[in-house]
């Protein structure tokens, strides 16, 4: 993790915790986890919790929240879609966009990636870019080429004031239920290449780098020793608040 920069810890819930869930969790952790200026702590609910977290977390200012998904339509009929306008309106900050399970399941391409990172700062949120390789690619020796490609895509359609807004999150989808292991130098590699492509199509030399791969109390340590590595993306780890607090205090 470099020197200057203020980590974050992001926590993609996914499709678990409805709001009673989301109410209790946020009272506990926020009596674990004293409130840091050295650290940023990002919580992704499902849509219907939004609020819950929201209306919870009102005396936290520290802990901010964002939705995990935005059509990239403003409005229309889009069953069971939301807006950027429409999560801005709810009180959250940041969204996510091209997660690897919205490409897989429900056939994000990087034109429509890239699409969604437009509404998204449209609507005056800031956008997680989520980029990564599956296994057979990985295979390939395509890391960098998959990379370049989903970075490229999304930078190419924006104005250059809109680049310093973005962060991103290196997924590795291909040690995800592969019962392979991505190391710290693993996770290092990737981050040099998404900075490299980041730096060539213009974006900015310093903007945040999240590693989003079965972080855990127990890794989270020598993960944020890794070069490049600014902060994390934690998936199921973030479920539970002991863990979670435990990975926003680097493990300890």
């Amino acid at each position: 993790m470099r020197d200057d920069v203020r980590p974050m810890f992001a926590a993609n819930w996914k499709m678990h915790l409805g709001p009673a869930e989301t109410k209790s969790f946020v009272q506990r952790f926020a009596a674990l986890h004293p409130p840091r200026e050295d650290a940023r702590v990002v919580v992704f609910p499902p849509y219907l919790s939004v609020g819950a977290f929201v209306e919870s977390a009102g005396s936290r200012p520290d802990l901010e929240s964002g939705v995990q998904d935005v059509h990239q339509d403003v409005s229309g009929a889009h069953t069971g879609a939301v807006s950027g306008p429409m999560a801005r309106q709810s009180g959250v900050a940041w969204a996510l966009a091209g997660h690897s399970e919205r490409r897989r399941e429900f056939g994000d391409t990087d034109d429509v990636v890239a699409a969604k990172v437009g509404r998204i700062l449209e609507a005056d949120l800031r956008p997680i870019v989520c980029v990564g390789e599956t296994l057979e690619e990985r295979e390939r020796g395509d890391l960098e080429t998959v990379l370049s490609r989903q970075i490229r895509a999304v930078l190419e359609g924006l104005a250059s004031a809109d680049l310093s807004r973005l962060t991103y999150a290196y997924e590795p989808v291909w040690a995800i239920g592969t019962g392979r292991t991505a190391s710290p130098d693993d996770a290092a590699q990737a981050h040099a290449v998404v900075r490299r492509e980041i730096v060539h199509g213009g974006g900015a030399q310093d903007g945040v780098i999240l590693y989003g791969g079965s972080v855990k109390p127990a890794n989270i340590g020598e993960l944020l020793q890794a070069p490049g590595v600014d902060g994390v993306l934690v998936g199921g780890a973030s479920l539970d608040p002991e863990s979670f607090a435990a990975i926003c205090s680097g493990g300890t």
